[in-house]
């Protein structure tokens, strides 16, 4: 498919997560397949300001293309010209985030909040396709809460104001992250807009991936949650969706590892050890979910100070789950 003038190989795209997809971990997800990636939700308010920590979360500078970076804001005006400054990048597009739930977003106004305002998801759509000539795309949710799904009102004055994609996440902004995504909501907006349909929302491997792009007739998946400690689930997706292979095995322990060392490894050479070995350990946790000794595992990934920490650790968790039983 394409966004606007931007083609798109594979089914899978990664979501953009605060604090997670990083640059290390959008490479290592592009390696495995990611259709594209987007950065970390970037404030549009504080680009103007030129923080240094604001600059690194756009910073997409030598990434395979297709990178997007995410802009959460209210005001179309500031979110035009925050579009402005980050085309220093080179994105392949700009996404608008209209669906974080979190109260610190959300509370001001931004993020899933601007669904109750569907007239100002235009304007602001509008204002940043007029300031720059990459797509404009917007991720929203099915609506703010039961009483309130608009999900398909705002897709189309979206796509009316000049967006060339939407992500739709299948929960309305009171249920966060449970119970399960709806999915009929993504079908709805695919039958009444003419542009992309990305779907969100419960996309752990190839099944559900299939699930849902076969019940909602969307162009593409993207996946969230379901990447952490995973980055090859989106190989097993185009496998099965593309290749047609059925089931992909898990990759072996010593593969795992590998994967999980390498994408740690990468923090540190962008970050500084100190840094990066504080935000690795929940990677740890997640790249571990599920072994023999994980518990104990998760505790000693929460005091990793260094790579050497790492691999003493890595030692460890590979010596137990090599014990035969």
């Amino acid at each position: 498919m394409n966004i606007g003038n931007v083609k798109i190989e594979g089914l899978a795209a990664l979501a953009p997560m605060a604090g997670v997809t990083d640059k290390a971990y959008r490479k290592i997800c592009r390696d495995f397949g990611a259709a594209f990636t987007v950065t970390e939700m970037v404030s549009s308010r504080a680009i103007l300001f030129n923080y240094k920590k604001t600059n690194e979360l756009f910073d997409i500078k030598g990434e395979e293309p297709p990178t997007a970076i995410q802009l959460f804001g209210d005001d179309p005006a500031i979110m035009a010209e925050a579009a402005k400054a980050v085309m220093v990048e080179n994105p392949a597009f700009i996404d608008v985030n209209m669906g974080c739930p979190v109260p610190k977003i959300a509370g001001n106004n931004c993020g899933s909040a601007l669904m109750k305002t569907p007239e100002k998801c235009g304007e602001i759509v509008y204002a940043m396709s007029k300031a720059v000539d990459v797509p404009i795309t917007v991720k929203i949710r099915k609506g703010w809460d039961k009483d309130h799904v608009n999900a398909v009102e705002v897709a189309k004055i979206c796509e009316e104001a000049g967006a060339k994609a939407i992500t739709v996440h299948g929960r309305t902004k009171e249920q966060m992250y449970r119970p399960y995504a709806d999915l009929s909501i993504i079908k709805e907006v695919k039958e009444n807009v003419n542009i992309p349909v990305i779907g969100n929302g419960d996309v752990t491997d190839a099944n559900s991936a299939a699930k849902m792009i076969a019940e909602t007739g969307c162009d593409m998946v993207m996946v969230g949650r379901g990447a952490l400690g995973r980055p090859w689930v989106f190989q097993e997706i185009n496998a099965a969706l593309r290749d047609e292979v059925r089931i992909m095995p898990e990759p072996p322990l010593s593969k795992r590892l590998l994967v999980m060392r390498k994408h740690i490894e990468d923090m540190c050479r962008l970050k500084g050890e100190n840094r990066a070995m504080r935000e690795a350990r929940k990677h740890v946790a997640w790249y571990i979910h599920g072994l023999r000794g994980a518990a104990e595992f998760r505790r000693m990934s929460s005091e990793l100070e260094t790579l050497s920490d790492l691999d003493m650790l890595i030692k460890a968790i590979f010596e137990e789950n090599m014990k035969e039983d």
